[in-house]
């Protein structure tokens, strides 16, 4: 039978629809409990009405992060995913700090990664904690009751879980939770399963950082050096005060810009086009691009500043014993990350500080920066926390630069009303932060068996950590790990491989773009492995697979994605008429992901990607949907990128201002996208960005089975046409 319950019962038992059972983590992170959230860190509350919500500690730019954490929850309290409602959790390091960090942030694919085990824990503590509340108040055993579907039954009783929330608030916390066994998953891995922000997004409820608007709010607007290390002499306003709308305009006491106040967005704008402005550029990076292409590749033909591998060691013996030496030098430009959502925030008073409202990816840099600049303690700045509309790594940068515009902004203009900092496209084309531009030499020794005796690879570009907050954790004996990732630590069998690193010091400002070091090594080690196979007579599958033999659960996974990627494109076949095949395989923030691109057409005429095969290992699959989803948008992003994007200059300034010079991926280009998941119950990781390193050596080897080899990027710069 059901049980029933009436108004007065439910009030009188004290589980009104107020109550909640709240599950989280003490400091010291075992698991609390209450009806409330002092003392813990809320991870999941279960209301009195039944309302299941789980709080998001990371943000959520597209990459499914609400939907993947969401999950976690509805599988342990055995419910489907649409009655888990999300909400971000506030700025707070010490309650949701990402484990993998220490700070809280978003970033290096680590959500799922990081919270995988804190959200089932503490939805299986909930439904632990609510089983043994209806169990007492049946007078059953904990064994005979089960939560099914969002309600408590037990032989012929049956109740909505909210009813024993109060009840479950006030029992002991399990120290160790069971966890659901795998086989029972019905929710994770589930491939029906949805994203949970699609319907927000759809019909416009979601709340972005570029849709605040606070009673009071003005908007601000920077007017930056034309060339990166440029410093304010002086600025003109007198026509600026012309355009309706506009307020005043102020220099940062940086001498890095002026920032324009107006009432709306199109007259700080104006406003800002109309100023007069006077720059110093004595200390600035004046080079063209031709300049800095030689500048690095003489980097990569001396002798390296850095041995990237911990110690010194020379492959030139294994070389010169080589039966066969391939050499190649690369050059790869800049590159925008390019969020659809350009880049702002809004910072207003509050009874105790401060307020940021933005979709950051950072929430403890931005407190710091804030910190910094209005001299406020971080616990007196709440960050609100909202959708973004892209970051690609973008909305953190090692030195929030955005974010101490804001508050320079804020600050200026007397810290009193709220105030929108508003970044244009062409603001974040012509002076954001890139991923830098590099420059690969490799030598590469064959034996006479035609596999690898010897590899000697140079790589030259800019350091990312060095002089952040981060350097301390990521550079080690001179050498930003982010510059060589994917070199150094190559899944293949490389005897006798040196890697040697030189830093190229600049004032353009640079940022972890999406999968970092990655998006150039698994370019330049890819398309290398391919040229030692077409060398070596071998096919470029077998051959990294005959380099993938030491047995390591690594190299398995590698190797296992790639014979999965081959056989679903069909690789032991002749591919149709006028079509070609290039395959490469790369592991990136623990997922082995590897990619089979098709082609047709031809370089002079318009080359055509008809299809793209991906096979991905992530472990657990959460959310095969948004893995799908993630591994499609990370290819595009990749082949985008390699096919046409670059981030050049003309006397140290940025040639290209928006989507119609700095082009990126169209929706024709490719035909098809197939993602092929790798089963697995070892722990989950992240999917957000492993996708892009070995889509544009695929693409490069394709084309390189009849045509040109691409060494330099993008490919249009060689004479390379797509249709």
């Amino acid at each position: 039978m059901t049980v029933a319950v009436s108004r007065r019962a439910f009030l009188q038992t004290g589980v009104a629809a107020a109550s909640v059972l709240t599950i989280g983590f003490r400091p010291d992170h075992t698991l609390a409990a209450g009806a409330g959230t002092q003392g813990l860190t809320p991870f999941v509350k279960v209301t009195g009405d039944g309302t299941v919500t789980a709080i998001i500690k990371h943000f959520e730019c597209g990459q499914g992060v609400t939907t993947g954490l969401a999950t976690l929850i509805a599988e342990e309290l055995n419910i489907p995913l649409d009655q888990v409602n999300v909400e971000f959790a506030p700025a707070d390091v010490e309650k949701y700090r990402n484990l993998l960090f220490g700070i809280q942030g978003t970033g290096g694919s680590t959500a799922m990664a990081n919270s995988y085990m804190q959200y089932r824990t503490a939805g299986a503590a909930a439904r632990t904690m609510l089983i043994a509340a209806a169990a007492a108040a049946w007078d059953v055993p904990e064994s005979r009751v089960k939560l099914i579907n969002g309600h408590l039954v037990s032989d012929n009783k049956t109740a909505p879980m909210g009813v024993f929330a109060a009840a479950a608030a006030a029992r002991e916390v399990p120290a160790a939770p069971v966890l659901k066994d795998p086989a029972e998953f019905s929710v994770i891995g589930n491939p029906e399963t949805r994203r949970r922000d699609s319907g927000p997004k759809i019909d416009g409820t979601a709340q972005f950082a570029m849709d605040v608007h606070l009673d009071g709010q003005i908007v601000a607007v920077m007017k930056r050096s034309p060339r990166f290390g440029g410093t304010l002499v002086s600025f003109d306003d007198s026509a600026a005060r012309a355009v309706p709308g506009f307020i005043r305009a102020a220099a940062l006491p940086t001498q890095t810009a002026v920032v324009v106040y107006a009432h709306d967005t199109w007259a700080a704008f104006q406003a800002r086009d109309a100023l007069a402005t006077e720059w110093d550029f004595s200390d600035a990076d004046n080079r063209s691009s031709d300049e800095m292409r030689s500048d690095l590749l003489a980097m990569v033909k001396t002798e390296a500043q850095f041995d990237a591998k911990g110690v010194v060691r020379d492959a030139s013996a294994a070389l010169d014993g080589a039966t066969q030496v391939i050499e190649q030098e690369f050059f790869l430009p800049y590159l925008a990350h390019a969020p659809m959502e350009p880049l702002n925030c809004t910072i207003a008073p509050s009874p105790t500080g401060v307020t940021l409202y933005d979709g950051t990816q950072m929430p403890t840099g931005a407190q710091q920066a804030l910190s910094a600049v209005l001299g406020i303690p971080t616990d007196k700045i709440a960050v609100q926390s909202l959708y973004a509309g892209g970051t690609f790594g973008r909305r953190a940068s090692p030195d929030a630069d955005y974010h101490v515009e804001a508050a320079l902004a804020f600050a200026l203009n007397g810290g009193a009303q709220p105030v929108k900092l508003v970044w244009s496209r062409e603001d974040d084309i012509t002076g954001g932060y890139y991923r830098p531009s590099v420059a690969h030499r490799v030598r590469v020794g064959l034996g006479a068996d035609g596999h690898i005796v010897g590899w000697d690879h140079r790589v030259a570009g800019q350091s990312i950590f060095k002089g952040s907050g981060f350097e301390s954790f990521v550079v080690q004996n001179g050498v930003d790990s982010t510059s060589v990732e994917g070199v150094r630590d190559t899944l293949y069998d490389i005897p006798g491989q040196y890697v040697g690193l030189t830093d190229e010091s600049t004032p353009i400002t640079v940022n972890w773009w999406r999968s970092v070091g990655h998006s150039h090594t698994a370019y330049v080690m890819e398309t290398m492995m391919d040229m030692a196979a077409h060398v070596a007579q071998r096919d470029p599958v077998e051959f990294r697979l005959a380099h993938l033999t030491s047995g390591s659960a690594d190299q398995n996974r590698l190797a296992g994605v790639l014979r999965l990627a081959a056989e679903k494109a069909g690789w032991d076949q002749q591919p149709l008429p006028g079509r070609r095949r290039g395959v490469a395989a790369h592991k990136s923030f623990g997922t082995y992901v590897a990619e089979v691109v098709e082609i047709s057409g031809d370089v002079e005429s318009g080359l055509v990607i008809e299809k793209v095969i991906c096979a991905v290992d992530c472990g657990t699959p959460v959310n095969p949907d948004v893995i799908a989803a993630q591994m499609e948008s990370a290819i595009g992003y990749g082949l985008g990128h390699v096919m046409r994007s670059q981030i050049s200059f003309s006397n140290g300034e940025v040639d290209q201002s928006n989507f119609p010079d700095y082009e990126t991926l169209r929706i024709s280009d490719i035909k098809a996208i197939e993602t092929h998941i790798v089963p697995s119950t070892a722990p989950p990781s992240g999917v957000g960005e492993p996708g892009t390193p070995p889509a544009g050596p695929a693409l490069a080897n394709a084309i390189a089975v009849d045509g040109p080899r691409i060494t330099e990027l993008p490919m249009t710069s060689q004479d390379v046409n797509f249709a």
